[in-house]
């Protein structure tokens, strides 16, 4: 994998090694995907101070995100107005998130919080990079290539 001027290399669904967690710690963008499968999506993101990943919900998938630096608030819960589950969260903790839970990790710290996500099935186009949530949000170029599987199921939900 190959980190230039704050672009990774996805190889799409072909083998892959490469260390997480120094391309983790070295991203600079809200959210740069590492790693496409037909099943699995690897993407890599930085939170500014004060930041959060977003609120949102994925009826169809399971999550596992990693702080790899930085200190976050983990909220999570069964509607948006209902987060009922908190922790804080630091360098090496992991965040597992069950499908359909409404979800969010702010950063609570004086740096930026370092994180990366795995999850299936895929949610973002390979080797897609956005530079801040402003962009992400506003990114209507970003679905999952088409030799990804996707379940027939509604959309995410986003807060």
């Amino acid at each position: 994998m190959a980190i230039t001027a704050g672009s990774i290399k996805d190889v799409g669904p072909q083998p892959q090694a490469f260390d997480i967690e120094r391309a983790t710690k070295d991203n600079t963008n809200y959210r740069s995907v590492a790693w496409s499968g037909r099943y699995l999506q690897v993407t890599l993101m930085s939170i500014p101070v004060g930041g959060d990943i977003g609120l949102e919900a994925h009826p169809e998938t399971d999550q596992f995100l990693r702080i790899e630096a930085g200190n976050g608030r983990v909220q999570m819960g069964a509607a948006k107005d209902k987060l009922t589950f908190e922790e804080k969260a630091s360098d090496g903790w992991c965040v597992l998130v069950p499908a359909g839970s409404w979800h969010n990790i702010t950063n609570i710290g004086t740096t930026p919080m370092q994180v990366y996500a795995v999850y299936a099935p895929a949610h973002h186009a390979p080797g897609k990079v956005q530079a801040t949530a402003a962009v992400a949000e506003a990114d209507k170029d970003d679905e999952p290539a088409a030799w990804s599987v996707q379940p027939k199921h509604a959309p995410d939900k986003h807060g």
